[in-house]
């Protein structure tokens, strides 16, 4: 299943993306700073991201100050999902009050070097931009009651502890990322 994308160790795929605050972000330019960033693929209309959305602003308002972040990406192909296009993005983040930037990957060339599967799919980066966690935010997305192992919260504690961390890669869930068939 691990065939493509930036393995766990590995310098993640430097990117510029345009945001839903209208302005276009670099990874390179983020990781200087901060100490850890957790890239979350996703989209608008995914009910698993929906599901967990509420869990990531939360978790973004905890690492906030530790200095690390959440960066969220849309890699759906929008003709095939209008609700994914990145004016509807925009009504998104704002409709749902987002506390974490929103990127839009148009060309999917950001998911695909990664390899991002589903919505949502964690990618963890560390300071340096090595990837040290990808895979699932946690072992229950039906129910935030019933976690039990919060895997990006627990990465991102070890990462910027500088201990190592437990579990580096988990099965995402999630629904599949919509790529383009041209």
């Amino acid at each position: 299943m691990d065939t493509f994308g930036t393995a766990i160790g590995k310098y993640a795929p430097d990117f510029e993306l345009p945001g839903t605050d209208g302005t276009v972000h670099h990874l390179a330019r983020l990781l200087e700073q901060h100490r850890a960033i957790a890239v979350v693929f996703m989209c608008n209309h995914c009910p698993y991201v929906k599901l967990y959305l509420d869990r990531l602003k939360q978790l973004q308002q905890t690492i906030k100050a530790q200095g690390a972040t959440i960066i969220g990406i849309n890699p759906n192909d929008d003709r095939a999902f209008p609700e994914d296009s990145y004016e509807k993005m925009k009504s998104f983040a704002a409709d749902n009050q987002l506390n974490f930037l929103y990127l839009r990957d148009v060309t999917q060339d950001v998911a695909a070097a990664f390899g991002a599967q589903k919505t949502p799919h964690v990618f963890l980066l560390n300071q340096q931009g090595v990837l040290c966690y990808k895979g699932a935010i946690d072992d229950h997305a039906q129910d935030p009651g019933a976690v039990k192992t919060q895997y990006l919260k627990d990465a991102i504690s070890a990462v910027l502890s500088g201990a190592a961390i437990a579990q580096s890669s988990t099965e995402p869930v999630g629904c599949s990322v919509k790529w383009r068939n041209s």
